[in-house]
């Protein structure tokens, strides 16, 4: 063979060479299982209690804003001090709080007068505690708790009147009768004793108090343990004529009240469903207000 003709079969046998060897049509995609590989810009982040201090929807970061009403009356609350855990309502605060993972120093309380707390709009505090019934009406603009107390209305007249002559409802019906604005008493007086006269409505139980010692009324209604602080304690000469339970929507069962929507409910419901399973609910219901079952019954 010439050099020529060697040299001319060279690139022809390059190319029948390249013919013969394997070809990818298209490039191997590597697929791999994403739980297997850790991700890339997503840290990961530890849990946290929803309903802890440091998880909780809070008004205040890390701070448990409990609001009550300005005088904060016995046996609710001691010495008009919301903070210094005595009182029935001031002690199932703190032991909320507590249940919650909230140590003292980190409650704070604020002043909400009675009338407000259940209106509509923005809160200023995480829960309301102020002997505030649960009650439909109110419950369509905020939230409330489970129940921590259930309490009976209770008749407060002064000794020696007709007031407190009284043994029954129907004797209740004659006379004149009074309670503060916005409670299951006035209520009550309206639905379940339904007075010949129209109930007088008060601001607030201090001048509630002062129109039954002025004789502007002859009893005031009030729940019962209010009723016993004031006949014991506050309005000499005055006595509880009688207490009775209220059915349906004027029931006496006291609730935390909240911004309506607030994700705190069912954290607070919890706690509270933790302290009456382990009593202690029911030891603050003995130290603060054991004195109020001795109370005649009016049917």
């Amino acid at each position: 063979m010439s050099l020529r003709r060697a040299l001319l079969a060279v690139p022809a046998l390059a190319l029948a060479a390249s013919a013969c060897a394997p070809v990818d049509d298209e490039p191997t995609a590597t697929v791999t299982d994403p739980a297997s590989e850790p991700s890339e810009g997503l840290p990961s982040e530890e849990f946290v209690d929803p309903c802890s201090p440091e998880g909780a929807p809070l008004v205040t970061s890390g701070t448990l804003t409990i609001g009550t009403d300005s005088p904060a009356y016995e046996p609710w609350f001691v010495d008009d001090d919301p903070t210094n855990g005595e009182g029935f309502e001031s002690a199932v605060a703190y032991a909320v709080a507590e249940q919650l993972g909230f140590s003292a120093d980190q409650v704070t309380w604020v002043t909400v007068p009675f009338n407000t707390s259940y209106k509509p709009g923005e809160k200023a505090f995480d829960f309301d505690i102020n002997q505030i019934s649960i009650t439909p009406a109110r419950a369509e603009v905020v939230d409330f708790s489970e129940g921590y107390y259930s309490a009976a209305q209770a008749v407060v007249a002064l000794e020696g009147t007709a007031g407190a002559e009284a043994t029954s409802l129907a004797d209740l019906q004659g006379l004149r009768l009074g309670a503060q604005t916005g409670t299951t008493s006035l209520t009550a007086i309206r639905d379940v004793i339904q007075p010949e006269a129209d109930p007088l409505v008060f601001e607030d139980t201090n001048i509630a108090k002062q129109a039954l010692k002025n004789d502007q009324v002859d009893a005031i209604l009030a729940d019962l343990p209010t009723a016993f602080y004031i006949s014991a304690v506050e309005i000499g000469g005055s006595t509880i004529v009688g207490q009775f339970q209220v059915e349906g929507d004027a029931a006496e069962e006291f609730g935390m009240l909240f911004e309506k929507g607030s994700a705190l409910v069912p954290c607070v419901d919890d706690a509270i469903t933790a302290l009456e399973a382990d009593g202690t609910l029911a030891d603050i219901e003995q130290q603060w207000l054991s004195d109020v079952v001795d109370v005649p019954t009016l049917r």
